[in-house]
C-alpha cells in the first residue's frame, strides 16, 4: 500500500511531463484545423465596396484560391499586408479577402490607403462566416482547390517563407 503512495503521483506526474514536452515542441501557428481535407463552409456575404453585390463559395468553385481574413484594427495585418499586395501582382491565384468583425467604412479606407490585393473581399460583419472557418484571430489564410476542398490552413501573417515553403508548393500540386 505504501508504494502505490509513491507510484500514483510518480505516474501522473510522467504523464504531465510528457504532456508538457510534447507541447514545448509544437510550432503555435501549426494549429491543426478540422477542415483540412474538407469543404470550405457555405457562405453568401456581400462585397465590402458594394454592399448590392454578393459572392458565396459556389461562384469560387472550378479555381484554386486564397482566402485571407483580414481587419482594419489588426496590427498583424498590417504586417503582411505589403507582401499580399506584391503577391497579388504576381497573379498566381485569385485572393479573396474576408473582412472580419470590422466596420465597412473602415475596411474600405484601410485598403484605400494600403492597396488592394484582393480579387475582391467579403463584409463578415458578425463574424459567422469566419467562425465557420475556425477563425479564432486575424490574420488566417486558407488555401482552397478547384472543389471547394480546405487545404491549407496559416494562423497569422503571412511571410516569404511560408509563401515560399508552404503556398508554392501546394499550389503546384493542386495546379498539376
Amino acid at each position: 500500500m505504501k508504494s502505490l503512495k509513491f507510484l500514483v503521483p510518480l505516474a501522473l506526474f510522467l504523464v504531465l511531463a510528457g504532456f508538457l514536452l510534447v507541447g514545448l515542441n509544437r510550432d503555435p501557428r501549426e494549429v491543426p484545423s478540422p477542415l483540412i481535407g474538407k469543404p470550405a463552409p457555405e457562405f453568401a456575404l456581400p462585397r465590402l465596396d458594394d454592399g448590392a453585390q454578393t459572392i458565396q463559395r459556389a461562384d469560387l468553385l472550378g479555381q484554386v484560391w486564397m482566402l485571407n481574413v483580414w481587419a482594419s484594427w489588426c496590427v498583424a495585418c498590417r504586417q503582411e499586408h505589403p507582401l499580399l499586395v506584391e503577391y497579388a501582382k504576381q497573379k498566381r491565384l485569385p485572393i479573396y479577402g474576408l473582412n472580419y468583425k470590422d466596420e465597412r467604412a473602415d475596411g474600405q479606407q484601410w485598403l484605400a490607403q494600403f492597396g488592394n490585393p484582393y480579387t475582391a473581399s467579403l463584409y463578415d460583419r458578425a463574424g459567422r462566416v469566419g467562425i465557420d472557418f475556425g477563425v479564432y484571430g486575424v490574420p488566417e489564410t486558407f488555401i482552397i482547390d478547384r472543389e471547394g476542398v480546405v487545404r491549407m490552413k496559416h494562423i497569422g501573417p503571412l511571410t516569404p517563407e511560408v509563401i515560399r515553403e508552404r503556398i508554392e508548393p501546394l499550389l503546384r500540386q493542386l495546379n498539376a
